[in-house]
Order: C-alpha cells, then structure tokens, then sequence
C-alpha cells in the first residue's frame, strides 16, 4: 500500500511560508537573537517545518523564538554582571538552532510521510518537542537569576548558571512555559486550523493538549538530569544535552498517545 504522503503546500501558502521565514531570519539576526549561521539555520529549520508541516506548524515554532527572545532579554544587564549570558548579546549561532530545531523537522518529516505518526494527531508530538525546548529556554534564562542553585543529581548547591543546576524560579518557569506552550498549540493547531481550512493535528475537544504540558516539564529535568550527569562530565556538550531531551520528549509524547489508546 502506498504511503499516505500529505498533501505540499499550494503556491501561495509556500510564498508565505518563505516570507515568514525570510522575516523572521531577518529580524533574528538585525536585533541580534541570532548570529548571521543562526539566521540561516534558523531559515532552513523553519522552511522544513513550514512545508512539511503546515504554516500553523511554522508559527508556532515562531512562537517559541519569540518566547525565548523574551526570555533571553529578561535582565539581561544582570545576566552579563554574573556572567551567565548566552553568547555577548544573548545572540545563539546555528548549533544552537539546530540542537533545538532538529526533533521539530523530524516529527514534521513522519507526519508529512505518515510513519506510524496519524497526520491528526502528529500536533501533539510536535507541541511536546516545542514544549521540552521552551520549558528548558525559560528554566535557564530566568532560573539563572536565582541565587539558590542545587544539582538535580545529588542537591548539592552550586552557582548559578552550573550545568545540571535546577532552582525553585527556574522549575516554576519550567512549568509554566510547558502549560502555555501546550495551550497555544492546542489553540492554533486544534482550534484555530479548522477555521482557515486547515486540517487539525490537534483533537480540539481531547484531554490529550495534557501530554505536551507534562512532556515539556519532564523533558526540562531530563535536560537538567544529563546536564549535572554527562555534561558535567564532558561526555557530551549542551548542544548534544538540548538535542537528546528534546528527541527523548518527543518519543515520550508518542508512547504516552499509544499508551492512551490514541494510535
């Protein structure tokens, strides 16, 4: 049987696909939220998304730089006096896009191929991806500015900024990122897509907008587990930690939908 591709973007849907990244990139890069490889990377994860996706899958990925822009900003005056900042201006280069941008490609690549991923519930899998990613961003950028820092491994407390180090401030925006994240996602994809003619990757009526909201949180303290483990460690680096959670979040979405009985 032949696999049930979804259908590609019609002409005018790709012209706007391709304006809304070209805009974004753009913007990213002149106030500094990316560098210049960022921008680029940050233009081709979107294209991906916005293709195999569909344009409601690229603004919420819009969403989600716009979040963590935010969040990155947020005091950032104090963040350089601690010297906890990200980068000089808080500007992340492509590792960084790409560490967060590749498990968000892939679950739109099985959605839009239709492997063992059904095309109406693939939303939540991808909301989960975004929301491991945006609860990790918000614990980090605003967590940092704890001064009670403890190691997720062993409680000891650390500085602020430590790798592994998880904070009440931080875990309190951990959670709070996961919830709105699910809740926006539940909106556009679920609500909102059926209104434009958009088919819905989201149940809109389905207690199942839950799995992303626990997905993020958790996959936040799997971020911060590897972080005081093997980052610590030098076995891998941050990259590598923020590319793994996000991909153990994503396969924790689907097992919990199978679990559900959704599949």
């Amino acid at each position: 049987m032949a696999v049930p591709f979804a259908a590609l973007p019609t002409a005018a849907e790709f012209g706007l696909i391709l304006l809304l990244c070209g805009a974004l990139s753009a913007l990213a890069y002149y106030k500094s939220v990316l560098t210049w490889d960022g921008s680029v990377a940050a233009f081709a994860v979107g294209l991906l998304i916005g293709v195999l996706g569909d344009v409601t899958w690229l603004l919420l990925l819009l969403f989600f730089l716009l979040s963590s822009f935010v969040a990155t900003r947020y005091r950032f005056a104090l963040k350089e006096a601690l010297g906890v900042q990200e980068g000089r201006k808080g500007e992340r280069r492509s590792a960084n896009v790409l560490a967060n941008g590749i498990a968000p490609v892939a679950v739109a690549a099985f959605s839009f191929a239709g492997l063992g991923l059904p095309r109406d519930l693939s939303g939540l899998v991808y909301v989960s991806v975004l929301s491991v990613a945006g609860a990790d961003t918000l614990a980090s950028e605003i967590g940092v500015l704890s001064p009670n820092a403890y190691l997720i491994s062993n409680g000891q407390k650390v500085p602020p900024g430590t790798d592994g180090a998880i904070s009440l401030l931080g875990t309190a925006c951990a959670l709070a990122a996961a919830v709105y994240t699910a809740l926006f996602g539940w909106l556009v994809l679920g609500v909102l897509s059926p209104m434009a003619n958009i088919e819905a990757t989201i149940p809109a009526g389905s207690f199942l907008i839950l799995v992303p909201a626990a997905v993020g949180f958790l996959g936040c303290q799997i971020d911060s587990v590897l972080g005081a483990t093997l980052e610590r460690r030098e076995i891998i680096g941050k990259r590598s930690v923020n590319l793994a959670s996000t991909v153990v979040g994503g396969l924790i979405a689907y097992g919990a939908i199978v679990a559900l009985g959704a599949i």
